[in-house]
């Protein structure tokens, strides 16, 4: 596994270049490091997200729920800030994540101690929490005319050269990198996804692990709601409606095994970036928005093909090596 990631980030990695070198021969001014940056900042919550996910991916389970999650919390943070104009940004940021790691716990609460399927209970959580974002603002649209300045200008200011929306998505990078390799929660998720019986056998709680993945996983979308709505200046009830899906696509891409227990943080950013640079890519060179959607899942269909084929290797060598040991 430690020989396989490097080796899929590194054709992913190419990939993108390769998308770039195709779109610069077309618009040279797509490859400047300002556009560059505009497309990584508009990437951000994708990459924020789907770390997210690939943490709930890696240990078996899968959430839906997370874009409903975006739009809840996002709604709420809006909806809060044309009450209180004058609550501090950082409360209100803390009010989302809390309230989205509490909609991830319900989640992990129904998987982990009724052993309800993960995909059943994020479809329907998700279609409860798109529900309750219609009750709570019956219907109506909270616009950027309502919202103080402080709450659309945070993800907007410009620190070192970039907006505060990427240094947040940068720094998510970095602590998920640390926790996913340093720590001991980052060893259980992959113990969790790899092997679950023998997980318990060492002594971990795969229920318990599951549930908390699924903490992680609404606490960054709840994150990403404030983030999301204060960067649009916009709240409505089909906000990020289908970005579930764009989030399972960068993981899958990026190598993370829906089986569970491969993956690594550095190939869930390069699936986000890459159906980032497409996204932003195709109206560029005159080619339809929807395409995306072509491109996006004939991506997915290659990279389950590529993990299935892996798979199917180490399979081999291992039943070789147990022949050459009779």
């Amino acid at each position: 596994m430690m020989r396989f990631i490097p080796v899929r980030e590194a054709i992913l990695g190419s990939a993108i270049l390769i998308l770039l070198v195709l779109v610069a021969s077309r618009f040279s001014g797509f490859v400047a490091p300002s556009n560059l940056a505009n497309v990584f900042n508009d990437t951000a919550p994708l990459i924020i997200l789907a770390l997210g996910q690939m943490v709930v991916i890696l240990t078996r389970c899968i959430d839906l729920s997370v874009a409903a999650n975006l739009a809840l919390t996002g709604m709420a943070a809006a909806m809060i800030n044309v009450a209180m104009p004058g609550l501090p940004i950082p409360v209100i940021i803390a009010i989302a994540v809390l309230m989205g790691a509490f909609m991830g716990a319900i989640n992990g609460v129904l998987v982990w101690k009724l052993s309800i399927p993960p995909i059943v209970v994020t479809l329907g959580t998700m279609t409860i929490f798109r529900g309750i974002i219609f009750l709570i603002s019956d219907g109506k649209w909270v616009n950027s005319h309502e919202m103080s300045a402080a709450f659309t200008g945070f993800p907007r200011t410009v620190f070192l050269g970039l907006p505060v929306l990427s240094w947040i998505a940068i720094f998510t990078v970095i602590v998920f990198g640390i926790m996913m390799a340093r720590t001991q929660f980052g060893r259980s998720i992959f113990a969790v996804g790899g092997n679950p019986h023998a997980a318990v056998y060492t002594g971990i709680n795969v229920g318990k692990t599951q549930f908390w993945a699924f903490v992680v996983a609404g606490a960054l979308a709840g994150l990403t709601g404030y983030l999301w709505v204060a960067r649009y200046a916009v709240a409505y009830v089909d906000i990020a409606g289908g970005f579930e899906l764009e989030v399972v696509a960068a993981c899958v891409i990026g190598g993370i095994s829906i089986a569970g227990g491969i993956g690594s943080v550095g190939g869930a950013v390069l699936g986000a970036i890459f159906l980032g640079v497409v996204k932003n890519a195709l109206p560029v060179v005159n080619i339809s928005p929807f395409w995306q959607l072509a491109i996006s899942g004939s991506a997915i269909l290659i990279a389950v093909a590529f993990n299935a084929r892996s798979g199917r290797a180490k399979g081999r060598i291992i039943l070789k090596s147990a022949e050459a040991t009779q």
